[in-house]
Parts: C-alpha cells; sequence; structure tokens
C-alpha cells in the first residue's frame, strides 16, 4: 500500500475545493457563521470540519475514504485492523475492556494504569486483580510489573478473563513484552496495551519494541501524543484471537461520539503518512539532535537529566526527565521554566518532563540558552530526604459492587487509615490513580497525598482540606 496517500484529508479538501453550500451540520457553515474576532484563527481549519455527508464516509461504518486511512494503518503498523479514535485513549481503553471482560470476571491489572482503564473496570463490573511495578530509584517512579510477578498472577488466576497492561510509563519506560505475552496466550487470556505514549515506536530501533510487534491482542496509541496528530487522535490496533471483534466494534460506536471530528481523523490520516516518510537518516539526525541536547541540559547544575538503568527497561528517545538537584521541587522547576515560556508535559516532586517532537528542532541552541536562563539562579541547597512510595503488592480492594448504594462520609487524611476509599485520588498529570474507589487506605497512602500536597501537586480529583471520602461501616 501507497503510504503516501492521504485518503481522507484529500477527500475533504476536494469537497472544500467544491465551495459547497451547507444546510447541514456543523452550524458554523464551512466557517460562514462564526465568532468574527476568532474567524482568523478557525478559518483553515472550519472548511475541514463535516458531517457524514453521503461521499465523506462514517466512522462507525466505513465503506470510503476513511476505511482506506484505516486500512494503511494497519498496513504500518502490522495490524489486523486499526480504528481511529476521535474521543482519545480514553475511548479506545474503555472500549477494548468492555469487549474483553464480563462482570464479576477477574481482569489481572497494572496498578499504576490510567484511570481511564479502572473506570472501564467499574462500568464492566469486572474484579481487578492488582499487580504492582517496580519502583525505580533512579528517575523515582514505578515502572513495569516484573514478569515473575506476572507468571505469578496468571498461576493464581488461570481464569482471568484478560490482563491489562500499560507500556511505557507516562516517562517513557518500557519494556519488551513478548514474553509475557506468550505467557498469557498459553492460558488463552488476551493481553490488553495500553500503549497510550507509544505510537511511534513502529519506526523501530532506537525506539522500544511496540506491543503489536510484541503481539498483543489490542493496543491503545494515542497519535495525538508523540505524532503531528490534533488532540484527541488515537489508534486502536486489533490483532487477536480470543476477543469478539463485533463486541469491540460495538463498544466502540457506544463510547465514541456519533458526530466524530472530521478534523481530528484527517489529522490521523496525515499523522500516519508522516511517520511512514521517515527514514533512517532523519531518525539518525533527530537522534544525534537529542542527545546533543542532554548534554547541553546536564551542564546546568541544578538539574540531572536521568534514565532507568534497570537492564530491563529501555527508555523512549522523545522522553526527557530532569531531576532536581536542588531544594527545589519538579513543581517548582516547571513554574520557572514557564515564566521563561517554557511549557514542560508534566512535573512530579523531583522530575520535570519534556517531550521532544518527533523532528528535529530548528533554532535548538536558542531554547537551551533559555532553558539554562530560567533555571541558573537557583540556590544550591538539596531537597531534604525523599519520600518514597511503594504500592502494596497486593492492594486490598473490595469489589465494585460492595460500593454501590452505599452511604459516604468525609474524614480527616490521619482518621482514615483502614477505611474503605469512596473516591478517586488522582494527581493529574499523570492521571494515575494513588487511591482507588474501593480500595483500604493504608498509612502510605496517606503520607504520599500529604506529601504530595505539600510540594504542590494539582489534584484532579477533590481532596477537601485534609479529608478524604470514605464509606460508612456496616
Amino acid at each position: 500500500m501507497d503510504q503516501t496517500k492521504t485518503p481522507l484529508y484529500t477527500l475533504l479538501c476536494e469537497h472544500a475545493s467544491k465551495q459547497p453550500i451547507s444546510f447541514h451540520v456543523p452550524g458554523h457553515k464551512y466557517g460562514a457563521v462564526f465568532y468574527e474576532e476568532a474567524l482568523s484563527s478557525f478559518s483553515s481549519l472550519l472548511h475541514l470540519d463535516v458531517t457524514e455527508l453521503s461521499h465523506l464516509d462514517d466512522l462507525h461504518h466505513p465503506t470510503g475514504a476513511i476505511e482506506q486511512a484505516q486500512q494503511l494503518a494497519a498496513k504500518l503498523y502490522g495490524a489486523k485492523h486499526t480504528y481511529f479514535l476521535v474521543n482519545g485513549s480514553t475511548a479506545g481503553n474503555l472500549a477494548m475492556i468492555a469487549a474483553a471482560c464480563v462482570q464479576n470476571k477477574k481482569v489481572i491489572v497494572q496498578r499504576n494504569c490510567h484511570k481511564s482503564i479502572l473506570h472501564a473496570l467499574h462500568l464492566v463490573g469486572a474484579t481487578p486483580i492488582f499487580i504492582s511495578p517496580e519502583f525505580d530509584e533512579d528517575v523515582q517512579v514505578m515502572s513495569f510489573v516484573p514478569f515473575e510477578t506476572i507468571s505469578n498472577a496468571l498461576s493464581e488466576h488461570p481464569d482471568a478473563a484478560a490482563i491489562v497492561l500499560t507500556n511505557p510509563n507516562y516517562y517513557g519506560m518500557t519494556i519488551d513484552l513478548t514474553t509475557v505475552i506468550q505467557l498469557a496466550h498459553s492460558y488463552r487470556i488476551p493481553v490488553l496495551v495500553d500503549e497510550a505514549h507509544g505510537a511511534h515506536f513502529v519506526l523501530g530501533e532506537p525506539f522500544p519494541k511496540s506491543a503489536v510487534a510484541c503481539g498483543a491482542d489490542i493496543v491503545v496509541q494515542s497519535a495525538h501524543k508523540t505524532l503531528p496528530a490534533m488532540t484527541m487522535g488515537s489508534f486502536l490496533h486489533f490483532n487477536s484471537e480470543f476477543i469478539d471483534e463485533r463486541m469491540l466494534k460495538y463498544f466502540l460506536q457506544v463510547f465514541q461520539t456519533s458526530s466524530p471530528s472530521y478534523p481530528i481523523m484527517a489529522s490521523l490520516d496525515l499523522a500516519r503518512a508522516y511517520l511512514a516518510q521517515q527514514t533512517r537518516e532523519s531518525i539518525h539526525e533527530m537522534s544525534e539532535q537529542i542527545q546533543l541536547f542532554k548534554r547541553e541540559l546536564q551542564t546546568i547544575e541544578a538539574i540531572e537529566v536521568v534514565e532507568s538503568q534497570n537492564p530491563f527497561i529501555q527508555t523512549d528517545l522523545l522522553k526527557i526527565t530532569l531531576q532536581t538537584r536542588s531544594a527545589y521541587s519538579g513543581y517548582e522547576l516547571q513554574r520557572l521554566l514557564e515564566k521563561n515560556g517554557i511549557f514542560t508535559e508534566m512535573a512530579d516532586p523531583y522530575n520535570v518532563l519534556l517531550v521532544y517532537p518527533l523532528a528535529t528542532i530548528s533554532q535548538l541552541q536558542t531554547i537551551t540558552w533559555r532553558i539554562k536562563r530560567a533555571l541558573q539562579c537557583i540556590p544550591s541547597e538539596r531537597q531534604n530526604e525523599r519520600v518514597q512510595f511503594h504500592l502494596p503488592k497486593h492492594c486490598q480492594a473490595v469489589s465494585y459492587e460492595w460500593t454501590k448504594g452505599r452511604q459516604t462520609r468525609k474524614v480527616l487524611l490521619h482518621d482514615a487509615v483502614g477505611y474503605v476509599c469512596a473516591q478517586m485520588v488522582v494527581p493529574y498529570p499523570p492521571g494515575i490513580p494513588i487511591l482507588l474507589t474501593g480500595e483500604i487506605v493504608t498509612k502510605q497512602h496517606i503520607t504520599l497525598i500529604r506529601h504530595l500536597k505539600q510540594m504542590g501537586a494539582y489534584f484532579q480529583t477533590d481532596i477537601d482540606g485534609d479529608y478524604i471520602e470514605v464509606f460508612k461501616e456496616d
């Protein structure tokens, strides 16, 4: 297949060139009706923002340009079928779990997963069997689940409906999943992988191996995170012998809007074409520039560029973690950079994460100078002893069914130990819950919540002062 073709984008441009008269939705009528002060910013995109006209295909029953664009993506990624997602990887995670899992059925789940995975399990009513990742001492974050842990979980729960893994993590730390997937398949258990940050892994070395190439049953990727696609544009790749694809298609319709965005879909078509055009030479040039950038950052006294030294982990080239070497937290480093016009992906108590583009950067020297200027006046004194949080090997959790209809109350954080948590506690980003609804609150949880609040973390869920919501006792 000719990967230079962009069937959906090309068709939308052809349609716009005919100067069509709109008596259909959306209401901006190709930009003819719009808030005047903003029209100049949106006009070039509005002429592509259409609806399911007879010749423009339909995401929920594609037979034309959308189908061709999805087939091109499937061919590039080595998938049986690829589906465009316009509601982000969240919609893909919801759909794949709903297709593979049923109520009260066990599902083996990596504990440091995105909240959308947990939402899906809750909606389905599955019984999660949590498996805990290793704590990486170099980056000071949770990384991957060891093979032995997964093997033990499969041995103890051979009747599980699926295993759900997150690879890579937010910091680009990834492992080769081939052996894990082969083991799961020997139990006839499908492997579902949230590979949100790995849409570019198909390029091969020096990037990690994609879960698609490792043999995963369903892989969800946020194309918009590392490819030049619009926000919410994502891929779902299907390669399973164990999951009914008809059910997957059904749930994709359930969880995706009935009015999908054509600009987002067109951007997926274009991002796939951009990815396919990368050469060994362009990748090498980009890799060389990233290494130069890291060396320059390493000269800044207040920070250190860190990567995991674990031999099982390969770190994505596009993820650059800056760790504080001063009394400043990662959040404070991030704020200093923002004051100088440098906006990073996220911060945690000790790190700031940069996501490099899948391209070489022009004026990199100027950008590096601005980063150095932002961080040059930081005092040299070091932080106090760092707080490490290791999730328990087996999270204690009641069933989702148990939580339904139960009354809740708010208690002080230090009084919550031993209670069943009635809310998700989610620092965002990265959107990985510290506490789950139905999980037993421990001293470790309270220590981490207080530490994150003190350091300046943003919580996407409500932590009202020093209170947390728990279920009332019977």
